[in-house]
This record gives C-alpha cells, sequence and structure tokens, in this order.
C-alpha cells in the first residue's frame, strides 16, 4: 500500500539524493554566471534533442566568443553554425540564435525582457525554454517540463498526462508556487540517474513508498 503523495517531502528528500550527481545543464551554467536571459535562452535552444555531455561544452565555446545581443549579432550564422556544431540541428539553431540576437538588438536595446510572450515569439522558443529562461534568469515562478519531468511525475501517479504540455498544465494546477522552478533543477538529475527510462533504480528510490511505478515493468 503506497502513500499519498506529499510533494514537499518528496523534493526534500530527492534534492539530497541528486545532491552527487552533476546538476542540470541550464542550472549548472547559471551558478558559472550565465546567467542573463540571453544567455540562458541560447544554452537552452542548444540543448534541445542534445545530451548534457554535449550542450554544456558546445554552450561554453559559444560563449567564449559571444555573450550578448550585440555580439552574437556581429557573428554569420555560419560562424555560429561552427561552434554549435555539436549539438543537433545546429544549422537551423545557428540560424535562429542569430536572428534573436539581432531583433532584441533592434527592437529591446540589446535587452532581452523577462516576458513570456517575447520569448515564445522567436523561432525555435517553445514553452520549456521560455519557462527555464523566466525560471532560472528572472526569478519567476515557472514550471519547465522536459522528458525527465514529464516521465517521472506520470510514473508517480503524481500527473496523468500524454504529453509534456499537458503534464506542465495538470503541475501547474498541483504543485505550491514555490516549488516551480526546482521541478526542473531537480527531477532532470533524478529523472537521469535514479527514475530512468529503462530500468529505474526504485530499490534506492527516496519516494519508493509514496510512488505508484506506473508503467514500470522491471527495475533495479
Amino acid at each position: 500500500m503506497k502513500k499519498p503523495f506529499d510533494i514537499d517531502l518528496a523534493l526534500k528528500l530527492i534534492s539530497d539524493a541528486v545532491h552527487p550527481f552533476p546538476k542540470a545543464a541550464m542550472f549548472e551554467l547559471a551558478e558559472d554566471g550565465f546567467n542573463s536571459p540571453f544567455e540562458q535562452l541560447v544554452a537552452c535552444m542548444i540543448s534541445i534533442r542534445t545530451y548534457d555531455e554535449v550542450s554544456l561544452p558546445t554552450a561554453r565555446k559559444l560563449f567564449a566568443r559571444a555573450r550578448t545581443p550585440a555580439e552574437m549579432s556581429k557573428l554569420t550564422p555560419e560562424e555560429i553554425d561552427d561552434l554549435i556544431h555539436a549539438c543537433t540541428f545546429h544549422e537551423r539553431k545557428a540560424a535562429q540564435i542569430h536572428a534573436i540576437a539581432q531583433r532584441v538588438l533592434n527592437e529591446y536595446d540589446g535587452n532581452l525582457p523577462c516576458d513570456e510572450e517575447v520569448l515564445r515569439s522567436f523561432s525555435g522558443v517553445g514553452p520549456k525554454c521560455a519557462h527555464l529562461v523566466l525560471g532560472i534568469a528572472c526569478g519567476q515562478p515557472f514550471i519547465s517540463v522536459d522528458i525527465h519531468v514529464h516521465r517521472v511525475t506520470n510514473r508517480w501517479g503524481y500527473v496523468k498526462a500524454t504529453t509534456p504540455e499537458k503534464t506542465m498544465t495538470a503541475l501547474e494546477a498541483k504543485v505550491p508556487r514555490e516549488h516551480w522552478i526546482d521541478i526542473n533543477r531537480l527531477l532532470v538529475p533524478f529523472g537521469k540517474h535514479i527514475c530512468t527510462g529503462t530500468l529505474p533504480k526504485c530499490s534506492t528510490c527516496p519516494v519508493l513508498d509514496m510512488c505508484k511505478q506506473v508503467g514500470v515493468k522491471a527495475h533495479q
């Protein structure tokens, strides 16, 4: 018999459990000083469909050349592409990053505003990246749902949703706002190292007594 799911307790236990593991990419970059809205947006775009082990050094390589919209707009899309070549869809992302830099420079005097509507207006920017920027760079309470957050919270039985977008809506209705940013910060490393896609490590999971293990056929 499982205990009722206590999200406050779960996140506290998970915070302790993931401490030895690498941080989620966007949060690690922010701690390293790449914490402006523009840097966070560019780094998130690089990370789309790309492993953290690739996206982190790729973002740092690009930022070694350009960190602001003014600096980025001076590079050509081809130069940006060469710098981010290791990530997936690099050519398309290079063009999008260059276009965003120019728009921010021309329309917002080089300062990317902390505004969801503005962020979502850029080609290549969906709710996940917009919410990460607003949460990490702007300190605004937003939930960002990637594949890890989607899988973990549905496996818990805490929500029941078929897509990350629907999971985001379901979580917004249930999770206290003070935890909204931490949902991504904690569940990404938790999903990568403990509550994995295949053979999750249920035997060492700190929230096993609350987790309904939805869809788990085999585990460690």
